[in-house]
């Protein structure tokens, strides 16, 4: 499989925010959002196999490990990838942006779906099919730029009845709106959701790659 980048940080989105993580970053997306940071995973590279990937995080010493990309579920070897992880003892989180079938993943894996709000020009991609798929486990994320995309998250909160499912996180894109906005919106509505900033692009600078 194509892998981009492996590298040990600190979690910086999610409900696992501030733990320790080691991240397989996998090559390749299928959206184009306004406001993607990671434009470097669309093409860039390097052929591993699950073996190989294996032997790479053994020396990091830890077990909480989260597939991301781009769009992991583009690569079909993440789905073995995922189950021998699994086998091993890791926890596994699983970053996707939920315009592909989620079903085929290993059940213990913690799947975070992101679903892409109008602001990131991506809206029309979600496969609605998968919210049924989803685990109480499992995790929602909506990043917002705007009040639109605000209202527009709440909308879908809503319509799927999503707190009572899973855990549900709102956060902002970094430069493109405050934070105090989105958390004032939030309170204002009661809104029973995890406002999450990505507190490692508060440690470090936003551009950093590897952490």
């Amino acid at each position: 499989m194509k892998v981009n980048e492996i590298f040990f940080s600190i979690q910086g989105e999610s409900s696992w925010s501030g733990l320790p993580c080691i991240f397989i970053r996998l090559t390749g997306c299928n959206l184009r959002c306004s406001y993607c940071d990671t434009t470097f995973s669309y093409e860039e590279g390097k052929e591993y196999s699950i073996e190989e990937i294996l032997k790479n995080i053994k020396g990091f010493g830890c077990k909480l490990v989260e597939i991301t990309g781009g769009e992991p579920l583009l690569q079909k070897d993440i789905y073995p990838l995922t189950e021998r992880l699994c086998d091993e003892g890791y926890q596994v989180l699983v970053e996707t942006i939920g315009s592909i079938d989620i079903g085929g993943l290993d059940e213990r894996a913690i799947k975070i779906m992101d679903i892409k709000t109008p602001d990131s020009g991506s809206d029309m991609s979600t496969n609605w099919e998968n919210i049924r798929k989803l685990k109480e486990i499992d995790e929602v994320k909506f990043v917002i730029s705007s009040k639109r995309d605000y209202l527009w998250a709440k909308d879908i909160i809503e319509k799927y009845s999503l707190i009572d499912k899973v855990t549900v996180l709102i956060s902002v894109a970094f430069g493109k709106l405050e934070p105090r906005d989105a958390v004032k919106w939030i309170l204002e509505d009661g809104l029973k959701v995890r406002f999450q900033p990505q507190i490692h692009k508060y440690i470090w600078d936003s551009d950093t790659r590897g952490v």
